[in-house]
């Protein structure tokens, strides 16, 4: 069934949001002060994550590709795979969606915010950092975390399962493609795998009164949006000559 572009950017818009509730909800409740789940570490970030990604999928991916993310977006553009005409709206609600999501959470999770003094801790339940002050090597972790969530992804929706209807397993992995790599990939950078993920909660961080507030960290924050969607294009554009 072919959807319009609006109903499309209805599905990009929520499940954008809905991912970032459910993934930095999931942050916030390790990383902030006197929640029930407070220090119960990485694993926990890590199963949210995928869920928050296998959640909108299930509900969008017949609709709009379920991008959620302006990598894919771009990078299937660039190799011809997605309309140029598409890529602004989609990339605009994703954002906007990222925006709303982080804004629940903000919401959601505001005592706590309240509470916990480290402004590392709560600038990392918005966005992400290189855990070692270095740009170079957060612009790798992102690089490489990216182009496998992508090369990954397009490998599950293109196997012969997928394409004869059985999308449910297929959103399933994708799912459990993002819990690997956040917990593989998660120690250096968060990490972000997406620009809107990343740029929109930043955005939202520099705007919000939070009683406990540091720098927003625009220094590094070009590298979760540069390295992904050169990650997306790259992953694409291999994927494509392989295997399409």
């Amino acid at each position: 069934m072919e959807y319009s572009l609006a109903i499309r950017l209805c599905a990009e818009f929520f499940g954008t949001a809905i991912m970032v509730i459910l993934g930095n909800g999931s942050v916030a409740t390790v990383d902030l002060e006197k929640t029930k789940g407070s220090h119960s570490g990485w694993i926990v970030i890590a199963v949210g994550y995928g869920f928050a990604v296998m959640i909108p999928a299930l509900m969008f991916g017949t609709i709009s590709g379920n991008h959620i993310n302006p990598a894919f977006t771009v990078g299937l553009a660039v190799s011809g795979l997605f309309p140029w005409s598409n890529v602004l709206p989609y990339i605009s609600v994703q954002i906007l969606g990222a925006i709303i999501g982080q804004f629940v959470v903000y919401l959601c999770f505001k005592p706590h915010y309240d509470l916990t003094e480290n402004t590392n801790l709560v600038l990392g339940t918005f966005s992400t950092s290189d855990a070692t002050s270095s740009r170079l090597n957060g612009f790798v972790n992102e690089f490489f975390g990216t182009f496998i969530l992508v090369f990954g992804a397009l490998g599950i929706t293109n196997s012969p399962s997928f394409s004869h209807g059985n999308q449910m397993s297929g959103f399933i992995g994708i799912g459990l493609l993002v819990m690997v790599i956040v917990a593989s990939f998660g120690g250096p950078t968060g990490p972000a795998l997406n620009p809107a993920r990343d740029l929109g909660p930043r955005i939202l961080h520099q705007l919000l009164p939070l009683k406990y507030k540091g720098p927003s960290n625009w220094k590094y924050s070009w590298v979760p949006v540069v390295a992904p969607i050169l990650a997306g294009i790259c992953a694409v554009a291999l994927f494509k000559i392989i295997f399409l």
